[in-house]
């Protein structure tokens, strides 16, 4: 029997990223076993079919002790699972589950999936800096497996990480994204009756741009004070970038934002607004947000940051602007919010780069394609 083991930083993240990947391996026969750091949905992955197992990775930095022991326990299941192949998701699953395998004596296929680089190699803090240095030996060591694809969603990661590591182009690939169910995130014509929205979807983060999206409003509303601004998502207050929520209720009391909180029914906000936003300079893979988006026709103005570029076509579905620059995300904005014919153009526009780019059934046949071409190679 195939053994697929996957590593995952957090339950939700799976289901919200990972899951149709994982449910397609299970009807090609797969025994898929789930281990991750589980907040709420082990009984729900369980009843899927999955096998689970608890990681004790930590949200951020807990002590050595606490890191070592997580890679052992990773070591432990490995050796419990004896897995066909492992496939390893976001920063520290990555790291930890490649340095766990160079102590197993069997070369397992390993497939490492590069999210986003994250704080450290987007940041020029001192600590930034100490911190890529310590992550580039990390990954250098993590991925030297000889079986293993490294799966990049945006070309800039993919530029550093071919560089540290020294990847050859067969140990790597290019997937943009997790994808999106174009049957639920469908096209929908916009819908022109004021006010004219504008929406930010997002864990809400500092890193996300949510000042600079907020102070762009500002700048908005003082010659089109009719805008809408929607700002969808919940602070994470275990973050210490975390927004406040006292932040939100001010912003919400001056009358520059309407405050949605955490929602299910993003097809439906993003259907019933006109442009999408993301000022974000997070180290991004490709914001899944922008996927959606782009999947419901709608116009998009994000930066020139890695990964959100690279869920536009630049001036064709979207429209990208300098990191940090609330003047020019306003400019932006105001661009597309005068200019009907071009907002419109750019959502059908949209709509056609989701379905070549980011169907999330594509996604999931080449990751299975991946999984069967390591297996290929390590029974030669």
């Amino acid at each position: 029997m195939k053994k697929l083991l996957i590593l995952v930083n957090v339950d939700w993240f799976f289901l919200s990223h990972r899951l149709p990947i994982a449910i397609k391996a299970l009807k090609q026969g797969y025994h898929v076993t789930i281990a991750c750091r589980f907040t709420g949905h082990k009984d729900e992955l369980s009843a899927m079919g999955f096998n689970v197992v608890d990681i004790p990775f930590s949200r951020s930095g807990a002590g050595v002790k606490a890191e070592l022991n997580a890679i052992k326990v990773i070591k432990r299941v490995i050796e419990e699972v004896k897995p066909s192949l492992i496939h390893a998701i976001t920063i520290k699953p990555v790291l930890y589950t490649g340095l766990a395998l160079k102590t197993v004596k069997k070369d397992i296929p390993f497939i490492a999936a590069i999210s986003g680089l994250g704080y450290a190699f987007t940041a020029n803090t001192l600590r930034a800096k100490v911190t890529k240095l310590i992550a580039s030996a990390f990954y250098k060591v993590a991925l030297s497996q000889k079986f293993k694809t490294v799966i990049f969603q945006n070309t800039s990661d993919e530029a550093i990480l071919t560089r540290v590591a020294k990847l050859d182009n067969n140990d790597k690939v290019l997937i943009k994204g997790s994808g999106a169910d174009l049957s639920v995130y469908r096209f929908e014509p916009e819908n022109q009756a004021p006010p004219l929205k504008v929406a930010m979807a997002c864990r809400l983060l500092k890193e996300k741009g949510v000042y600079q999206y907020i102070e762009a409003a500002r700048l908005v509303k003082k010659t089109h004070f009719d805008v809408e601004f929607l700002l969808i998502g919940t602070p994470d207050l275990e973050n210490p970038n975390s927004v406040m929520q006292t932040e939100i209720d001010s912003w919400v009391k001056e009358g520059v934002i309407n405050y949605l909180g955490h929602r299910n029914d993003i097809p439906n906000v993003f259907s019933s607004s006109s442009i999408v936003c993301l000022p974000s300079f997070y180290g991004e893979g490709v914001p899944k947000v922008l996927i959606e988006a782009a999947a419901c026709g709608r116009a998009i103005v994000t930066t020139d940051n890695p990964g959100c570029r690279d869920a536009v076509i630049e001036g064709e579905t979207g429209l990208t602007v300098p990191v940090r620059d609330s003047e020019k995300l306003a400019e932006a904005l105001i661009r597309l919010i005068e200019d009907t014919q071009l907002r419109l153009s750019m959502g059908l526009k949209a709509r056609k780069f989701a379905e070549q780019e980011f169907d999330v059934n594509s996604v999931v046949d080449k990751h299975l394609e991946i999984y069967d071409a390591l297996l290929a190679r390590n029974n030669q």
